[in-house]
């Protein structure tokens, strides 16, 4: 079986812009402040964890392809970039040659209804320039165009399992040397569609938005300290009448080690009590310690799923555990679970 490493991560999310405000804001295990968002239709606004702007200006937001873009697709390229930096560190390889995978729920939901919008008023004057950024490809081609990859591309939509799910395929497409690397993007915008969508089933939990970004090559890697190797990904266990997300947690789970005192488990926990209710159930004999992101900084659907994943392979490569495991129980889809071990040091 081919072995495949983790050779870098990048994160954009409430906390700020990179890793390092992400893992700032879950050492401080106090949520972060909540932004009031008007929802038409309701006298009560959302609550919600935007992203906040940027400091300094990124110079990619210069990029042709990306001056009128959407919100996500900034997210996606400074997630993807942030985790190519710590990759090419190690591993310099052609831009060319790194295939893309987007996960993705709500897609460009900004763009989407400013287009439908223009398009009610007066189809005859609705500007062409906005459609682009409609479909959900478009964060995923973008980064192609800043990158010049030829490689494979694509995009996942789902809910937030599906991040695990591009993992998977990520390492199918390396197993298949279609690739000679994979970035793995989880991202979601903040809007009051998306939100109130969401406070219809989870009241407690707070819509955030942003992105995470691992890259993926085949291992052994030359020049890490720590390597960091994703050991496998459980099968997608999807809801159905006969089974509801209780049980298909508990196979997600059943699919996966007991775990040792020392090892981490990063839940999907939203904060609202009974969407978390299935996981929290299934793991609940789990020996180590347990943190949950999005109870801090809110919940982002993919992008929430690819911040467990950049704060598991980021504790293992800082020597906090030997081994972490990512547990997704989706809002509506799926449950699927994945396990990082700390991978042997190179030889001097």
């Amino acid at each position: 079986m081919t072995r495949v490493v983790v050779t870098g991560w990048g994160a954009v999310s409430p906390a700020g812009w990179g890793v390092a405000a992400l893992w700032d804001a879950l050492a401080r295990e106090t949520p972060l402040p909540c932004v009031p968002l008007a929802h038409p239709g309701r006298e009560r606004p959302l609550l919600t964890r935007p992203v906040p702007p940027p400091r300094p200006r990124p110079e990619f937001l210069g990029h042709p392809r990306l001056r009128r873009a959407s919100p996500l697709a900034h997210y996606v390229v400074a997630a993807a970039l942030e985790a190519l930096a710590g990759d090419s560190a190690q591993s310099p390889a052609a831009p060319g040659a790194v295939g893309i995978i987007a996960c993705l729920t709500a897609g460009c939901v900004n763009y989407t209804k400013r287009f439908y919008d223009e398009t009610l008023r007066d189809a005859a004057t609705a500007s062409p320039l906005l459609f682009p950024e409609t479909v959900f490809n478009a964060p995923a081609s973008h980064l192609a165009a800043l990158l010049g990859s030829t490689a494979e591309s694509g995009t996942l939509v789902g809910d937030e399992g599906t991040f695990l799910q591009g993992l998977a395929l990520a390492a199918d497409w390396l197993a298949r040397e279609q690739v000679s690397g994979v970035v793995v993007v989880g991202a979601d915008e903040l809007d009051w569609l998306v939100g109130g969508a969401m406070n219809l089933f989870a009241r407690g939990a707070v819509h955030a938005a942003g992105a995470g970004a691992v890259c993926l090559r085949r291992g052994p890697r030359e020049g890490a300290a720590r390597g960091v190797e994703l050991a496998g990904v459980t099968d997608a266990w999807s809801y159905t009448a006969r089974l509801p997300p209780e049980r298909a947690a508990r196979a997600m789970r059943e699919q996966l080690p007991a775990g040792l005192p020392g090892e981490w488990l990063m839940l999907s926990a939203r904060g609202d009590r009974r969407l978390d209710a299935a996981e929290q159930a299934a793991w609940r004999d789990w020996p180590g310690p347990r943190r949950a992101p999005q109870r801090v900084v809110g919940a982002a659907f993919n992008a929430g799923a690819a911040w467990q994943v950049v704060l598991a392979s980021d504790a293992i490569r800082r020597g906090l555990t030997p081994a972490a495991i990512v547990s997704v129980v989706g809002s509506n889809q799926q449950a699927i679970g994945a396990r990082f071990v700390a991978g042997e040091a190179p030889a001097g």
